[in-house]
């Protein structure tokens, strides 16, 4: 019989990570299982971030296993986890300003900052064939020229995601990313996010709108003071008074 963790995308087992006297992730164990979307909750300084960080190579687990379908991501820095098909956003954003919406897209996919791409001309081709359907993906067509500075923020957020798309990464790892959107544009954002499911992608993200998590989500993980406190369907987690306590500052 196969188990959650035979099956899991992605695995920490006993994860620990100090800063001084600071626990940031506190014996985690978490498993994100293929095709779902799990939002990782809890207040200010839970430890959000930092697993995300260990994730994707930014920072080494102090102690523990993180393993991306069975295989350990003990040495991997952040352009290895690229390579293996892992994908992050950050609430900054982190777009190149002053480049086209086509050109951001486009840098995602050059293997060096080298005029010359690997593949010649026919490779260069579908890249940029690639590049223009992702645009038409996430709604950013009619954008494609225009600078990514000259976006408004519902745009920048969909350029941010387009990013991440057309690298076919397999795992998806969201900053708030549908923080700020207007109802309009958050409708569009969980309509391409959960539409990626089937097409084998698995998706966590961190969400601090709470109404976000329940309209997006799968699972949770609530976090507090880097220890994962509980974990499982959203309206259980949310609907727990201690947990929501926790949450809203009302601990005692």
């Amino acid at each position: 019989m196969s188990t959650a963790a035979d099956t899991s995308v992605l695995r920490l087992k006993g994860v620990n990570k100090r800063f001084g006297g600071v626990v940031a992730a506190n014996d985690v164990d978490l498993d994100l299982p293929p095709g779902v979307v799990t939002a990782l909750v809890g207040p200010n300084g839970a430890g959000k971030t930092t697993l995300f960080n260990l994730i994707t190579g930014n920072l080494k687990p102090d102690s523990g296993l993180i393993e991306l379908r069975g295989h350990s991501l003990a040495d991997v820095d952040p352009r290895g986890a690229a390579r293996r098909g892992i994908a992050r956003s950050f609430q900054d954003l982190r777009l190149f300003e002053q480049m086209t919406v086509f050109e951001n897209v486009l840098s995602v996919m050059e293997r060096s900052a080298l005029p010359w791409q690997p593949g010649g001309h026919a490779a260069a081709r579908a890249r940029r064939e690639k590049a223009d359907a992702t645009l038409e993906l996430v709604g950013l067509t009619a954008w494609r020229d225009a600078r990514a500075i000259d976006l408004g923020y519902a745009e920048q957020k969909f350029l941010s995601l387009a990013r991440i798309l057309v690298t076919d990464a397999t795992l998806w790892l969201l900053d708030e990313p549908a923080s700020g959107l207007d109802p309009a544009s958050y409708e569009r954002f969980v309509r391409l996010v959960r539409g990626r499911l089937a097409h084998g992608i698995t998706i966590c993200l961190i969400e601090h709108n709470l109404d976000i998590v329940h309209g997006i989500s799968d699972r949770i993980a609530f976090l507090d003071q880097g220890t994962v406190l509980a974990a499982g369907e959203p309206r259980a987690i949310l609907n727990d008074p201690k947990l929501a306590a926790i949450y809203f500052g009302e601990r005692r």
